[in-house]
């Protein structure tokens, strides 16, 4: 067992890596699995997925996700069960980069994956040269509130993927501008299919 201090209030035993007694727990909810699909999708109240005002926090963890090209996993929100999945979001990104030969190392914001009242989908990671078989991305996001009608809707995301012979860190923050409530969130490549990987959802009280 492993004492853990939080913010100076503290110490709190950690039983497990990941598992802090006494924070709230985080239940499981759904697991997706890709096999060349184009979309997976987690609509509320659909193959038992819940996304509505049981938890007040969601997170998304993908692991091992490989394109059939090269690009970035993205994702979406919906107000209306997945009819539609185009919530205008503002976003922020930015990156750190490190090279297999050491010769290429740089950190720096990420023009390119922000977001600005856009309603198209957000990437998540640095595109990644999923043509090499053994390059991945794996991550997670987090959804706070999306029940709520009285706020816009908060996610936080950070990605490690490889491409282009290199470690991509990147770090994600955004919100969708929307008072409804968001019973829905799609992930898609933004070019090609998702080969494999899953992305699983759990609930935070």
């Amino acid at each position: 067992m492993a004492l853990v201090k939080l913010n100076n209030r503290g110490v709190r035993s950690a039983t497990t890596f990941g598992s802090i007694t006494g924070l709230g727990s985080m239940t499981f909810i759904k697991k997706l699995t890709a096999s060349s699909s184009s979309t997976l999708s987690f609509v509320d109240g659909s193959s038992d997925v819940v996304l509505d005002d049981t938890y007040k926090e969601y997170v998304f963890t993908f692991k091992d996700i490989h394109g059939s090209a090269s690009g970035s996993l993205t994702f979406n929100l919906s107000v209306d069960s997945g009819s539609n999945y185009n919530v205008a979001k503002t976003s922020t990104q930015f990156l750190a980069e490190h090279g297999e030969d050491d010769s290429f190392a740089s950190l720096g914001y990420r023009t390119g994956g922000d977001l600005a009242q856009g309603t198209g989908f957000e990437r998540i990671h640095r595109s990644s040269d999923f043509s090499n078989a053994d390059e991945s991305a794996c991550g997670y996001i987090h959804l706070f509130d999306p029940s709520s009608t009285t706020f816009v809707k908060h996610y936080i995301g950070r990605t490690s993927s490889a491409g282009a012979a290199r470690s991509h860190d990147s770090f994600m923050a955004g919100y969708g501008n929307t008072t409804s409530a968001v019973d829905a969130v799609q992930f898609k490549m933004d070019d090609g299919n998702i080969d494999a990987g899953d992305i699983c959802l759990y609930g935070i009280k």
